[in-house]
């Protein structure tokens, strides 16, 4: 996540902001900016970002009471922003916790679809493709009415039991789990999503069995087999976690959900100047150097360079937390062969950025060419200019 900053007072801002809470002025963050923007009011509903006088009006989002949502939506467009529209069922709100529940995982679902965004990564939605576009369904378990967290061709399903705490770090620990959060859910089902967008029927297919297995493996069988207890074998040299090892798919979006809070946590890191550098000569357990400094231009790079960078972050990121008697922060080992998945990812991602920025360059392009030619004036009758005549030749008028 980048930082973000009020443009009339300077006051740091974090993503989920609504209102500076130095100069009380109005935010709302920008899809086609990527950027939390102070906004001056112009007129019933609409706003327009501060500093911009002639600039693209905006309103806010349809659910920022429901959903809490800060996001805001072009003036005559769509009433719901490019997050919530995602939504296509949301569940019977019948008491305060329901509504709590579902604006913090719509809080959560904002942060993923801002990632996905910022990676240029295609997003689909179910309106523009019925059958495999994307959207989210949120809905609370019960004993009359049982609702599970998957995913099924584009359609993700949460079961907002999940955030509830207590719950939730319950199973945490019943599972055996390190880590187990609303954010981590959302990365893990859209990496089922995106292995339908990067790899299915894709010259990639061959080099993700290669990498992962072969997901033509019986799915139901293997998930049975996971749920039924702790598996033979040392997972750990070959998968990011337990889960990971039960089947290629869950391999892929753990590995896929892993690849997203490494990139979230490293573009948080570069914006806020991070830098390791321990005062004392030390050996990073996992080898290798323990000074790094977070930078944002990494999505170039060999995923090498990414590790090379993340791993000492790590380091200090666990230290610190311990420090405050708390669990690590990254309580992960990569093995090799994890890295090697992860660069694998990583290219995907890249590849699939990479084309889509050029595709936006040339949109933009077009746009501003189409916009200046509207600008270029009209040679009108009388003017000094050949005028055809009636049997289609120019003439001097």
């Amino acid at each position: 996540m980048r930082s973000f900053a009020c443009f009339h007072c300077g006051q740091l801002l974090f993503f989920e902001n609504s209102h500076c809470l130095r100069c009380g002025a109005a935010l709302g963050f920008v899809p086609s900016r990527l950027e939390l923007c102070a906004v001056d009011f112009v007129r019933g509903s609409s706003y327009r970002v501060a500093g911009c006088a002639e600039g693209q009006l905006y309103r806010r989002c349809a659910r920022a009471q429901l959903a809490a949502c800060n996001w805001l939506v072009e003036d005559g467009q769509a009433e719901l922003c490019e997050s919530c529209r995602l939504t296509e069922l949301a569940p019977t709100l019948r008491h305060d916790g329901d509504l709590a529940a579902f604006a913090k995982a719509e809080a959560a679902k904002r942060r993923l679809v801002y990632q996905l965004l910022d990676l240029r990564l295609p997003i689909v939605s179910r309106e523009q493709d019925e059958k495999l576009g994307l959207s989210f369904v949120l809905g609370f378990r019960s004993e009359a009415e049982p609702f599970m967290t998957g995913h099924i061709n584009g359609v993700i399903s949460m079961d907002l039991t999940e955030c509830d705490n207590v719950h939730r770090e319950r199973l945490r620990a019943e599972f055996g789990e390190p880590y187990r959060t609303l954010l981590g859910h959302f990365r893990h089902e859209i990496g089922h999503y995106y292995w339908n967008v990067l790899v299915l029927n894709t010259p990639e297919h061959a080099r993700f069995r290669e990498h992962f297995g072969d997901e033509r493996a019986n799915y139901a069988a293997a998930l049975e087999r996971n749920y039924q207890g702790p598996q033979s074998g040392d997972w750990s040299q070959q998968h990011v976690s337990a889960y990971a090892a039960s089947h290629p798919w869950e391999d892929w979006a753990e590995t896929f959900a892993h690849y997203l809070h490494i990139r979230d946590t490293l573009q948080t890191a570069a914006h806020f100047g991070l830098h390791v550098s321990p005062s004392a000569p030390t050996i990073p357990p996992a080898g290798g150097k323990l000074s790094a400094r977070a930078t944002e231009e990494i999505a170039q790079r060999d995923f090498g360079a990414v590790i090379a960078e993340w791993l000492p972050l790590t380091y200090a990121f666990n230290a610190a937390n311990r420090s405050m008697g708390k669990e690590d922060l990254y309580p992960f080992v990569l093995a090799p062969k994890v890295i090697e998945k992860l660069g694998f990812v990583h290219e995907l991602v890249r590849d699939v950025g990479d084309i889509q920025r050029v595709a936006q360059e040339a949109n933009a392009l077009r746009t501003r060419r189409s916009s200046e030619l509207l600008m270029v004036p009209t040679l009108r009758v009388g003017d000094d200019a050949p005028q055809p005549t009636s049997n289609g030749k120019a003439s001097a008028a």
